[in-house]
Order: C-alpha cells, then structure tokens, then sequence
C-alpha cells in the first residue's frame, strides 16, 4: 500500500498558466510576463514567461490559472479559453497552458511578493515581487523573450488563429 507522501513525492509538480492574445493593427500580439528578483534583475532574452504558478492536483486547474494571473498581474481575466497542449519542461514539472482573447494593463501590473534570503548567506529577508513587468509582444518577438520551453504555446496559438 502506498503512503500519500510516497506517491505525491514522485508525481510531477504542475502549473497552470494563461496566454492572452490580442489583434492590433491586423497583428497578433501576446501578454508576458517577466519573473521579479534580484536573479532576474539583468535578464530579458529566454526569461519571460506566460503568467502562471503551480497548483495542487486537487484543484481545478482552470481556476489555478486564473488565481495565478491574477496574483501575478493583479487583474481578472475571463473569456472564451482555449486549452493549450500541457509542455513538459526538463525537470518533469508539467505546464498546463489555456489562451484567451483579452486586454490585460501592462502599466496596472501589481504582483504578489515572495521573500527570500538576500544577499546570499547574509541572514536577511528581503521582499521582492513576483513579477516586475509585464508587455505585449508581436509573435516573433515572443519567442525571443519568452522562456525556449513555453515557445510551443505561442507556436499552437499562431496555428489555431490562422485555422480559424
């Protein structure tokens, strides 16, 4: 018989997240958002990310995209969603992705923070946000910002805007 640690120790941690498009002037654009920090400080290229956070497997993970965006962003988000095929990043955590048509402020971003331990090794707790800002990208542009593992969203995205 198994323990509930012992399965839950080897089940793949999960994330959900959101990917909001946009039409302007004829050109499709995305909603990223870059991680907060002082790693992330200096990064941009690979780094940013559709917004989203892990979730526990008893909740629904629709819902846990939304909570996440609107942790990370401070905004609501609602509409028609489209499910994304899940992407598995090399550690094995699986990212569940949904898109949907929406206007998301970047100028009205207001993350939760997380604490941590900063400098390194120094003893002292420093608060930071979780994301610092958020932009609009065109596609290809996107893929040069977004982190390599979630390009597949933006790819799945483009195919199902150019079927329809």
């Amino acid at each position: 018989m198994f323990s509930y640690f012992a399965v839950t120790k080897y089940m793949p941690k999960q994330s959900a997240g959101i990917l909001v498009y946009r039409t302007l002037n004829n050109l499709v654009q995305v909603f990223l958002v870059h991680p907060g920090g002082p790693f992330f400080r200096n990064k941009d290229n690979g780094n940013w990310s559709v917004p989203k956070g892990e979730y526990d497997t008893s909740e629904d993970p629709l819902k846990a995209a939304q909570r996440e965006f609107e942790e990370e962003t401070g905004q609501t988000i609602d509409g028609d969603f489209i499910t994304l095929q899940p992407i598995k990043y090399k550690s094995g955590k699986i990212v569940n992705a949904w898109a949907v048509e929406g206007k998301p402020e970047p100028g009205l971003v207001k993350s939760n923070f997380f604490e941590m331990e900063w400098p390194p090794r120094s003893g002292k707790m420093a608060s930071f946000p979780e994301v610092d800002r958020a932009e609009w990208f065109d596609l290809k542009m996107a893929r040069q910002k977004i982190l390599p593992a979630q390009i597949p969203f933006i790819d799945e995205l483009e195919q199902l805007l150019s079927a329809s």
